[in-house]
């Protein structure tokens, strides 16, 4: 039996993630935390039967404690209770699916108490790898990498020297709008942006698979789950979402990891590694695809991928600047506030007047989130 806390378990991730745990006997779920959504929070908690549940708002917690007090769940709310979630005693993995930078402290707590990490957050490692790496080590924990491209590339690996690698081939749909000029993009519509045409995923990873800034943000996650350097790691466009990510070696082998595109195997792989259980999903027909594509993303047009891998490449602080922004213009995007190419030059506006900390510690990375914050709202926020 393996038990698990879920720290985001209301969201696209978070739910589908209880969907292969309702088809795993053996999953036992311990503790789950959500943003703002009690009732599918209590729903999950009369399903499941978590010790503990994790809030944000006080006045949210305060009206699910009235709604589950039959149950004998503690509900706990905040960032102290973020962490509690984290680091419940029973739980031998915590899932990381929420979505931001408040995902860091509680992932640095699991890991000193020693759990295994399954990891569908990006900014963790985007912002704070240089912290997390170390520690995993440190601890002697596990890190098994939940997005679909970080898995393949995680399957792939199996048993192979990581000396070995020669490339990593981050594979990319190329979102809704592939193949779209610059003046096309700049008409794009909030509705257009969130039709992502292989993943059902929540509202702002469907803008950034759009913007292809998502694609940037994996590649510098990449560069830490693999120790691999940004020129080392490719990004191609495999627009049937089929080959979920390849490795090159240093041989001229290639491997590489397909099937259908559905969410619900990597991270079942995540809860159960090293075993594969069996699961209910759509097989992949090589006779009925045909034939597999591939090619280059077009980085002149679709800015958010070239500026993410220079923000990499600055190191230290500069990658937290890159991801603030973005999840700024985002969430103004989604306000209709912003144009839909805004979204890059909040980004680079950023980025350019950053200057950059080394080795940030946790504090910095947060304090560099409110900085960026404060300079959007000062300067793109004045009408």
């Amino acid at each position: 039996m393996k038990t698990i806390a879920i720290l985001g378990s209301t969201g696209s991730i978070g739910t589908q993630t209880l969907d292969v745990v309702r088809n795993n006997s053996d999953v036992k779920v311990a503790a789950l935390a959500a943003g703002r959504n009690i009732r599918k929070l209590e729903e999950q908690i009369r399903e499941f039967h978590p010790s503990l549940a994790a809030v944000w708002d006080e006045a949210d917690a305060a009206e699910l404690r009235s709604r589950v007090t039959d149950t004998g769940v503690k509900v706990v709310c905040g960032m102290e209770g973020l962490v509690e979630a984290a680091t419940v005693p029973e739980a031998d993995l915590v899932f990381g699916a929420i979505v931001g930078m408040i995902g860091i402290v509680p992932t640095i707590e699991a890991i000193r108490q020693r759990k295994d990490i399954a990891l569908a957050n990006k900014e963790t490692l985007v912002c704070a790898g240089h912290i997390i790496m170390p520690l995993i080590r440190e601890y002697g924990v596990h890190l098994y990498p939940v997005d679909s491209e970080h898995s393949a590339i995680f399957q792939c690996l199996n048993g192979e020297n990581r000396d070995g690698i020669e490339k990593i081939l981050l594979t990319c749909s190329g979102g809704p709008f592939y193949g779209y000029s610059k003046e096309q993009l700049e008409k794009v519509r909030v509705e257009d942006a969130l039709k992502n045409p292989n993943w059902n995923m929540g509202r702002k990873i469907t803008i950034d698979s759009a913007t292809l800034v998502n694609k940037g943000l994996e590649v510098m996650e990449a560069g830490w789950l693999f120790g691999a350097a940004a020129d080392q790691i490719q990004v191609v466009i495999q627009r049937q979402s089929i080959v979920h990510s390849a490795v090159q070696f240093v041989d001229g082998a290639i491997i590489a990891q397909m099937g259908a595109p559905d969410m619900r195997l990597p991270i079942q792989y995540a809860l159960t590694y090293p075993d594969r259980h069996p699961m209910e999903t759509r097989r992949l027909d090589l006779f009925e695809l045909g034939q597999i594509t591939f090619a280059k993303p077009d980085m002149e047009t679709f800015r958010g991928l070239p500026l993410a891998v220079r923000a990499m490449k600055k190191g230290g602080s500069m990658p937290t600047a890159f991801n603030a922004a973005n999840e700024a213009a985002v969430a103004r995007f989604l306000d209709r506030k912003i144009s839909f190419t805004q979204i890059y030059d909040i980004i680079e506006d950023c980025c350019s007047i950053h200057k950059t900390i080394e080795r940030p510690a946790v504090q910095e990375i947060l304090d560099t989130q409110k900085s960026v914050e404060e300079h959007i709202r000062t300067v793109w926020d004045r009408d």
